[in-house]
């Protein structure tokens, strides 16, 4: 009996998991419980400091009345600042995801090939295409699943900190923790992972061809490549030829290529930037709500990504099926 293609890639995206746990588990778990030791060492810090000096917040209850004395519009203010306490913990975790990805699909090809376990995987009924798709719902699904996942517990137990701090200088901890939107955050970042595998796609396409077709040091070949065109572009001022300044190729052709694995770029870099000058002209706005980050998939930029990212793969599962390193 024939297994489904779904059992299957179950199967594979399991044994990437297995195989990578250090990145995809235990990377962003530590980077969590490394965060909030320093926020709880920083809120120590204060308080000694506070109390070598003779300052108290909570004196005759003054946080207290300033919160009474705050009308609707100050306290939403509070509840964005919560918000941002939450996302907090997700910048750190953000810049661990990136890395994470960038590595693993670097080796997730190569590493095969290097210790020779590719013609034990070659000799099962599994395709080239199964395996390297398996690798790209690894990185760009799996990995940010369990890092939103550890963000979000980071995030909550972050705002618990926090509140608790306050109760200690008068402040109602329930009248603090109900200006939050605890669910809110938590939609918006998983909601996220659907565009994150679309922006995402153009450099882990690049990063698994360069996988299974660079004989040795991939990551020399995957930054050096684009690197090195780019400088000789800006040299001759080949852009020129296309009415187009130098910086288009840096940040359309580099930049997507070796950096659109780290989230959040498409909300900075991707529709002209538009997103980000418009979350940056209003301080209330969230910038992680769906219905602003969702306004990449208006931009060109985005859906041209998808199409090279789709061509690259499909170049990696060619050299995976044909090279020969032997």
């Amino acid at each position: 009996m024939k297994t489904p293609a779904w059992k299957t890639m179950y199967w594979l995206v399991k044994r990437e998991f297995w195989e990578h746990r250090g990145g995809f588990f235990w990377a962003p778990i530590i980077t969590g419980g490394v965060f909030l030791l320093l926020n709880i060492m920083g809120i120590i810090a204060a308080e000694v400091v506070g109390a070598r000096h003779g300052i108290n917040f909570g004196a005759s209850g003054g946080l207290r009345r300033v919160i009474a004395d705050m009308d609707a519009g100050d306290l939403s203010q509070v509840g964005f600042a919560l918000d941002v306490a939450m996302y907090s913990a997700m910048g750190l975790l953000i810049a661990v995801l990136g890395f994470v990805v960038f590595f693993y699909c670097l080796g997730a090809l190569y590493d095969d090939r290097r210790d020779r376990s590719i013609l034990f995987w070659k000799s099962l009924p599994i395709s080239d295409t199964s395996t390297v798709l398996s690798k790209v719902v690894s990185a760009t699904v799996l990995a940010p699943i369990v890092a939103v996942a550890t963000g979000i517990i980071v995030g909550m137990l972050q705002l618990l900190i926090l509140a608790l701090t306050l109760s200690f200088h008068g402040v109602n901890v329930w009248q603090l923790l109900v200006l939050a939107h605890p669910f809110r955050v938590m939609f918006n970042l998983i909601g996220y992972i659907p565009l994150y595998v679309l922006w995402a796609l153009p450099s882990v396409g690049w990063l698994l061809l360069c996988s299974a077709w660079a004989r040795n040091k991939p990551f020399l070949w995957a930054v050096a490549l684009p690197v090195a065109t780019g400088l000789l572009v800006s040299w001759f001022g080949i852009m020129g030829l296309f009415d187009l300044p130098t910086t288009w190729f840096w940040k359309n052709i580099v930049q997507r290529g070796l950096l659109s694995v780290f989230p959040g770029t498409g909300s900075v870099f991707g529709h002209n930037g538009n997103i980000a000058h418009s979350v940056a002209g209003n301080p209330g706005m969230d910038f992680m709500d769906l219905g602003n980050t969702y306004q990449l998939l208006a931009s060109a930029n985005l859906w041209i990504g998808v199409v090279i990212g789709l061509g690259l793969l499909a170049g990696a599962i060619w050299f995976r099926r044909w090279r020969d390193d032997s």
